[in-house]
């Protein structure tokens, strides 16, 4: 990712296609994304180390280091089939810079491109591991993954390698505006990796709340991963060239130099410290300013974006809450609840701990969530559940009668080890029969920290019905400290 003092004006440029949805064709279902290989995208790591220091430590986009690194990238893709080529950048680069690689795969819509890029080059004073060999290696073994598996296609998939962005974003600029502007309507977004092993690591998305960005989101959710926005690198990575020209993008990030707030460590571990200590330092070496993990989930992030995007439809959503605004749910809806504290309501919640952490503070998105007694109190224990059971229903949701229908939303539990199994959260589905459990989480003996988690359960048997919500937690043997919270839930059909 290029400093932030070469800004140059890019944070002030519209996004012209921002609130324009990603069009799918409408086509078979969506495919399940393989797994990304760690394994063999950390070889890639280690093969652009070897380059760095056969190349006197640097893969700047002058130098022999990042000849080398074009050499490897171009040779691999063209041996697993891609139509490759090296785009020389002939204005606006640094004299000496090298070229871009372009590689195409063969097949689906030319008339519907998905764009995933990153950048090849590194700064001169280190190898430029995390950044950027780190996007760049997950790049090209997605790449390697979608030749292997060769699925079929509803729309044609490209991927980028630029050369001099860590002076100014060049190469990806010189692509963007010398397209012309037929090609630059085919591509229906771009997917931007900068920075994407960062050892202090945070999960960061551009542009997290467009349609492009959504999709990298509900792979995190998917795994109880939380996201934020990412504002360090707005309008300093490769993506900018792109908004530029009006084209949707997103991307994944794991943070740079800017410091790790309090609240980040709560939510992803870590310290108070850099996301990446080794930012634009000889130091950004591999092995050792790698995360695997969140490397790991980088990768298949990236691959659950072009899989869900590229081989078919995307699920239509029939009906969502965020729980920013009241919609009619109702506390106590059959009249038997007997907790006499911690009942559920909305709102912000307050954070408490105790032993670690028990109500989040924090939310999956935006500000409020339905959480068991919101407020935080003198003590950790003051508004949890106590007495017994709180139980809150949606309001009625109309299911289509054709379609898979799917139900999710994001939970957590928590207790200390003074509660046990007769302890609960569960979520039901209330419908023309009754009511169906589809998911319990028991209690126990045990200390459990509050921590985010999805949870997707097949609903299509109620399918044409008005069919309700019903969320439940106790605390319901002796007294025990016990939350609960509950965000974005949505049903989808396919």
């Amino acid at each position: 990712m290029r400093p932030s003092s070469i800004l140059r004006g890019m944070l002030a440029v519209p996004l012209l296609a921002a609130a324009v949805a990603v069009p799918v064709p409408a086509s078979a279902a969506v495919l399940a994304a393989p797994d990304i290989s760690l394994t063999n995208t950390k070889a890639h790591l280690q093969q652009f180390q070897n380059i760095a220091t056969a190349n006197g430590g640097t893969r700047r986009s002058t130098t022999a280091g990042y000849t080398a690194s074009v050499t490897y990238v171009f040779d691999r893709l063209a041996a697993a089939g891609y139509s490759v080529v090296r785009q020389n950048c002939t204005s606006g680069c640094t004299a000496g810079a090298g070229p871009n690689v372009i590689a195409d795969w063969p097949g689906g819509d030319p008339n519907s491109v998905y764009m995933f890029g990153a950048h090849l080059d590194g700064v001169t004073a280190g190898p430029g591991i995390n950044d950027n060999a780190s996007g760049s290696s997950t790049l090209l073994e997605i790449a390697l993954t979608l030749a292997a598996t060769n699925p079929t296609l509803a729309s044609h998939v490209r991927f980028a390698f630029w050369t001099d962005e860590e002076q100014g974003l060049n190469g990806s600029e010189f692509y963007a505006n010398t397209l012309p502007t037929a090609e630059r309507a085919k591509i229906k977004a771009y997917f931007n990796f900068d920075m994407v092993a960062s050892t202090n690591g945070g999960y960061f998305i551009n542009r997290i709340t467009s349609a492009p960005g959504l999709v990298l989101k509900a792979y995190y959710d998917s795994i109880g991963v939380q996201t934020e926005e990412n504002t360090e690198g707005a309008g300093r990575s490769d993506d900018a060239s792109f908004n530029t020209i009006g084209v949707q993008t997103s991307g994944v990030a794991a943070g740079a130099s800017r410091v790790k707030t309090a609240a980040q460590v709560t939510k992803w571990g870590g310290t108070q410290s850099a996301f990446d200590p080794c930012y634009h330092q000889a130091c950004d070496r591999y092995p050792t300013n790698i995360s695997d993990t969140v490397l790991d989930r980088s990768g298949d992030a990236a691959a659950y974006a072009l899989w869900t995007l590229a081989t078919g439809t995307l699920p239509t959503t029939v009906w969502s809450d965020t729980f920013e605004t009241a919609t009619g749910w109702t506390t106590n809806p059959n009249g038997t609840d007997t907790a006499t504290t911690g009942v559920w309501e909305r709102g912000d919640p307050e954070a408490t701990t105790s032993s670690g952490a028990k109500q989040l503070g924090t939310t999956v998105s935006g500000t409020n969530d339905l959480v068991t007694g919101r407020l935080a109190g003198a003590a950790a224990g003051d508004h949890d559940i106590d007495g017994g059971t709180t139980s809150v229903r949606s309001p009625a949701i109309a299911l289509p009668a054709t379609g898979t229908l799917n139900l999710s939303l994001s939970w957590y539990l928590a207790h200390g080890s003074n509660a046990s199994s007769a302890d609960f959260f569960r979520v039901s589905i209330v419908h023309n029969a009754g009511t169906t459990a589809l998911f319990t989480q028991a209690g126990a003996a045990s200390n459990r920290n509050g921590a985010w988690a999805t949870g997707s359960w097949n609903v299509t048997a109620y399918a044409g019905q008005s069919v309700r919500i019903l969320v439940e937690a106790a605390d319901a043997s002796t007294a025990s400290l016990v939350e609960a919270g509950v965000d974005d839930a949505r049903i989808t059909s396919q």
